[in-house]
């Protein structure tokens, strides 16, 4: 039997800064039976690299810096509380990926399930530590990065969670960072590599493709948790669009999952409760 996946809808900034899209967004995720939805937390003035914050940026029509570009679709405390009631209305978690200490501290305002580390921050142990000590769960992205990186960001986090007492297992997701990820370099087989060499974490997949059916095969793979970006249109502005699942999608794509859980069984070799009559009747 398949454990249940845990599915985590990546809303991420493709809110656009704007809260009913935000919520349009959560509405569909609820709707299509998601567990959690998540989205990405900035301050974007100790975020953004300086040699990045004065170049030019188009937005909407609009020409900015890229800091500015940042500021405006960033989510502060307003929009989170919203957010927060809002879930709660529609009975779907949330969470978020802090990209800096002061969205850590941000985060911990609210009662969230789990804490998520973007692949960029992995080689970040401070960061790291620092989301451990936040007492929530936490679950790391393992895209870009190298095997010996990926065991030291683990160590780290074994160390905080024995520290802190924190009673929860690491998720470990793997992934591919490239928006939209080649299928040639999905290299699923790495969730298997991961479970054996890491059985203390609970493993799973952070999918940036194009299709839903590699996700789902993730879980025959021993993916337990699933992440998937969610858009209303790959169409819209931004980079994260592209590689998102529209809601026709995210509806096909849970609707497998839970198909595979079905589907799955335990492996025995036995007639079952429907074939007895077939058996009967066409055996004798």
């Amino acid at each position: 039997m398949l454990k249940r996946t845990y599915i985590i809808a990546e809303i991420g900034i493709n809110h656009q800064g704007d809260i009913n899209i935000a919520k349009k967004l959560i509405d569909i995720a609820a709707a299509a039976g998601c567990d959690a939805v998540k989205f990405q937390k900035r301050n974007p003035d100790v975020c953004v690299p300086e040699k990045q914050k004065g170049i030019a940026r188009s937005w909407q029509g609009q020409t900015m810096t890229y800091l500015e570009y940042k500021h405006k679709i960033e989510f502060g405390k307003e929009e989170y509380d919203e957010i927060d009631r809002y879930c709660k209305q529609q009975g779907i978690t949330w969470s978020a990926s802090p990209w800096d200490y002061d969205s850590i501290e941000f985060l911990k305002q609210y009662n969230l399930p789990f804490i998520k580390v973007p692949s960029a921050m992995l080689t970040n142990h401070e960061l790291l530590t620092s989301c451990m000590k936040s007492k929530m769960r936490v679950i790391l992205s393992t895209g870009m990065s190298t095997a010996d990186e990926i065991e030291e960001a683990i160590n780290v986090l074994r160390k905080a969670k024995h520290f802190f007492k924190n009673p929860h297992p690491i998720g470990l997701l793997h992934c591919n960072s490239s928006y939209p990820a080649p299928l040639t370099e999905l290299n699923l087989s790495a969730i298997r590599t991961l479970t054996e060499k890491y059985p203390d974490c609970e493993v799973g997949y952070s999918g940036h493709e194009l299709t839903l059916g590699t996700t789902v095969s993730s879980i025959l793979l021993g993916a337990t948790i699933i992440e998937r970006h969610i858009t209303l249109d790959r169409n819209m502005e931004g980079s994260d669009h592209s590689c998102s699942v529209t809601p026709w999608g995210i509806f096909k794509l849970v609707n497998g999952i839970r198909e595979l859980e079905d589907a799955y069984g335990d492996g025995n070799l036995e007639v079952t409760d429907t074939e007895k009559k077939i058996r009967e009747k066409l055996r004798g």
